[in-house]
């Protein structure tokens, strides 16, 4: 089969691999669809250490089940699915409460580290566990659904907050997983939804996507003008989704006494941390990771159209093209949000 891999940092090569063949439990799927993250264009230069080559990156699929491994049931070669990035064990503390995203054993799609060797999607065909498998709705493309990862994303940081109709709400990055949240904020009956970014685009999407209020830190007093606008309150919830110094001030110092924050950033291993206005001012924290099980209420929200991923694709391609479209987002080439590669 072709597949885009790895072979050194900053060298994708489209060429021949061995065709996987799916073990016992596992299920054979034809890629149909398999979205560029954030976190690859970052890994393909070596510098999150999560990429080591050669390794075929690629963890926001879809496609159809091409073969059945031994001892699966439940599903059908031909059926149309989409599959968590997370590979789970189901066996662990964490796993049998639910938690399959801090899972002792867990494995990301596409990614090389010191600890494992995980072959990703950006491939014709990728064995996967048949239970971390999601079934698409019928109305759901193959491309829309290789948002889906990013999207449950999306809604499990929204969960790790403390629900509050009408709350005010702070994101700190309008990349695919803050535009993303917007638009679940809304769905969940949030208010007033302020957004922050460097990139006039990113913001100007946001706004058409349901936020209310759009914040460049290059232009204005970020924390300043949100108190501004909240009486000098600050927020009742704050997400950061960047991971950088400079975010998570502009974060915590937004958000009111008693507040929300929720991390999801994590382009650093350590920032520096305001500690006295997270005490003093009594802010909870919430750390999130990935997800776990909010695949079906994104595949829903795609479906029913109350997030609408469209809007946030900036182009298909073929795998085949797929090194000149890392560069150019490895670039930041404007006005690219999601590029979604097809085999």
């Amino acid at each position: 089969m072709k597949a885009l891999v790895l072979r050194q940092y900053n060298c994708l090569v489209y060429e021949d691999v061995p065709d996987p063949c799916p073990g016992e439990g596992e299920v054979l799927v034809a890629v149909k669809a398999c979205g560029i993250c954030g976190s690859d264009v970052h890994g393909m230069d070596g510098s999150t250490g999560r990429r080591r080559p050669p390794i075929i990156m690629g963890h926001e699929a879809a496609g159809i089940i091409a073969g059945l491994g031994a001892g699966v049931t439940g599903w059908e070669e031909g059926d149309r699915v989409t599959f968590d990035s997370t590979v789970f064990c189901r066996s662990c503390t964490y796993c049998r409460r639910g938690l399959i995203n801090l899972c002792d054993r867990r494995r990301v799609l596409g990614v090389s580290c010191a600890e494992y060797h995980q072959q990703g999607a950006f491939a014709e065909y990728l064995a996967v566990p048949a239970h971390i498998l999601h079934p698409l709705p019928p109305n759901t493309s193959f491309v829309q659904a290789a948002v889906t990862e990013a999207l449950a994303i999306a809604v499990h940081a929204a969960e790790r907050a403390p629900r509050l109709l009408g709350a005010s709400a702070l994101i700190v990055g309008v990349g695919m997983i803050g535009s993303l949240l917007a638009q679940v904020l809304r769905v969940m009956g949030y208010g007033k939804v302020f957004v922050v970014d460097t990139a006039k685009e990113k913001l100007e999407s946001a706004l058409h996507l349901g936020a209310d209020v759009a914040l460049n830190p290059g232009e204005t007093d970020v924390t300043a003008e949100v108190l501004r606008r909240t009486g000098g309150s600050g927020v009742d919830v704050a997400f950061e989704a960047v991971g950088t110094d400079d975010t998570v001030k502009t974060t915590i110092g937004s958000v009111r006494k008693g507040g929300s924050v929720v991390l999801i950033g994590n382009v650093k291993p350590a920032v520096d941390f305001p500690l006295q206005a997270v005490v003093t001012r009594q802010i909870t924290l919430y750390g999130s990771c990935a997800s776990a099980g909010e695949y079906p209420t994104a595949l829903d929200l795609i479906a029913d159209g109350k997030v609408k991923v469209d809007a946030l694709i900036s182009a298909t391609a073929s795998l085949a093209d797929g090194a000149e479209w890392f560069r150019r987002l490895y670039q930041r080439e404007p006005g690219l949000m999601k590029v979604v590669l097809c085999p």
